[in-house]
């Protein structure tokens, strides 16, 4: 497939309608062309590839910056994609690829204040999430590894299974199986310290459930 025109790039971020297809098909669709199913795909993904991103690239401007990056290497490279496997694992690969490019090529940037993103969930719901949610995915980013990390979002927020998330970390899923044990014993073994727990991890006091963010 052509690279798509400066035209194609300003209007490929686009907020359209849903589309009742499987994202399988909309990819396959987008592959003989269509950029309306293609835009349905950015529709249904754009806020959690950039919650993605966000948790390695906090400067707000630069997270959006590599989210729309994102898609339009997925336009590109659309023909690649083997629409007899899950499109999520596929596009998130590409996401986390950006995030070392970026990496590689600069250094860390003040952090700056994410945009609010918009939530059905009633206002006591959202705060008992994110009040929750934040604060024990806050604890997991300083205190995991960056692949442990990884693994442990892909499994909760994105609710991959550990085929998808080996596909996307490039591992096995031997490896995969360990780095979520070893995550989600290490974020039990912060919780109950820093609640003064006594406990052993064999008992924890907070089990290591994630909820959700997004």
């Amino acid at each position: 497939m052509d690279a798509p025109s400066q035209e194609e790039n300003n209007e490929l971020i686009l907020q359209t309608e849903p589309s009742t297809g499987s994202d399988e098909q909309l990819a396959r669709e987008a592959q003989t062309g269509s950029l309306d199913c293609f835009e349905q795909l950015v529709f249904r993904y754009e806020r959690r590839v950039f919650a993605f991103i966000s948790q390695f690239c906090p400067n707000a401007a630069d997270a959006s910056e590599l989210t729309q990056d994102t898609f339009l290497k997925a336009f590109r490279k659309i023909g690649q994609y083997d629409s007899r496997r899950a499109f999520a694992p596929w596009l998130f690969t590409i996401a986390r690829r950006n995030c070392i490019d970026r990496h590689r090529l600069a250094p860390p940037v003040a952090d700056a204040p994410l945009p609010e993103m918009v939530d059905d969930a009633t206002p006591s719901e959202l705060i008992a999430q994110r009040e929750e949610g934040e604060n024990l995915w806050r604890l997991a980013r300083e205190r995991l590894g960056k692949t442990q990390f990884e693994a442990l979002w892909l499994h909760y927020a994105e609710q991959m299974e550990v085929a998808q998330i080996a596909q996307v970390l490039g591992k096995t899923r031997v490896h995969v199986k360990v780095l979520l044990f070893r995550a989600r014993k290490n974020l039990a073994d912060e919780l109950n310290r820093a609640h003064g727990s006594c406990r052993s991890y064999s008992e924890p006091a907070y089990a290591p459930s994630l909820p959700k963010l997004l």
